[in-house]
């Protein structure tokens, strides 16, 4: 499997005027045989949200569901009595299983709320519905890949009912970081903001970088701050 970038501007877009959404992957009414998720990420939604607007009460069912606040706040209440607000720094983790409903708002009347929703394909359907949330500093992420979510929930890192590791990190320029990829492992490199170079490949504000059959990723930084989620997964 070849390494393959996926452009912020070839990506689905939808505009509903509340909410200016960005597709990755197939998503909604934008379909793409190409692009239908990569091992078991199936969905990275760039979402910006306008103020006082969200989305009403909806279901989901056998997901992993990962909210990333970039800006803003991001009401979250569901089903199983959970509710609070996302902000930068929270890693929200919402295990959809046997069904649950939820809705998700922008905490403020006055300001939009930019995020990342992720969705990953668990290893069993059926699931007991969950909910988690913890939150990462900045100091946390700057000049070093932390830990944000695991299948075991190591150094205190949100469980993901899948074998995926997803880190995140904040570079400077020419900062660098790198992460050892292990043979049969794949990895998803997704720029939530700034600029950054992957093994050699420029990548901006938004997009993506599939990659298979690599030893290692080193990412630099290529802007005053570039923040980063790498997704380390199992075929």
């Amino acid at each position: 499997m070849p390494t393959m970038l996926r452009p912020a501007n070839e990506r689905g877009h939808a505009d509903f005027g509340w909410l200016d959404s960005r597709h990755s992957f197939s998503f909604g009414e934008y379909h793409d045989p190409a692009h239908m998720g990569f091992g078991p990420l199936r969905v990275i939604n760039d979402d910006r949200v306008a103020a006082g607007a969200g989305f009403p009460t909806h279901g989901h069912r056998d997901m992993e569901i990962i909210s990333y606040v970039l800006e803003g706040g991001l009401e979250h209440k569901d089903s199983i009595g959970t509710g609070s607000v996302i902000r930068p720094g929270d890693v929200q983790r919402m295990s959809a299983g046997t069904g649950i409903q939820h809705s998700e708002y922008n905490a403020s009347k006055t300001a939009p709320v930019h995020f990342l929703q992720i969705w990953i394909l668990p290893e069993q359907r059926g699931q007991t519905p969950s909910y988690e949330q913890k939150n990462f500093t900045l100091d946390d992420k700057r000049g070093r890949l932390r830990l944000v979510g695991s299948r075991d929930g190591r150094d205190g890192s949100v469980v993901i009912h899948r074998d995926v590791d997803l880190y995140c990190t904040v570079l400077s320029t020419d900062e660098s970081v790198a992460h050892p990829l292990k043979a049969g492992r794949i990895a998803w490199v997704q720029v939530a903001q700034g600029s950054v170079q992957v093994n050699g490949t420029l990548l901006n504000e938004g997009d993506g970088l599939a990659m298979a059959d690599e030893a290692a990723i080193t990412l630099i930084g290529q802007s005053n701050t570039a923040e980063v989620l790498l997704f380390d997964m199992a075929q």
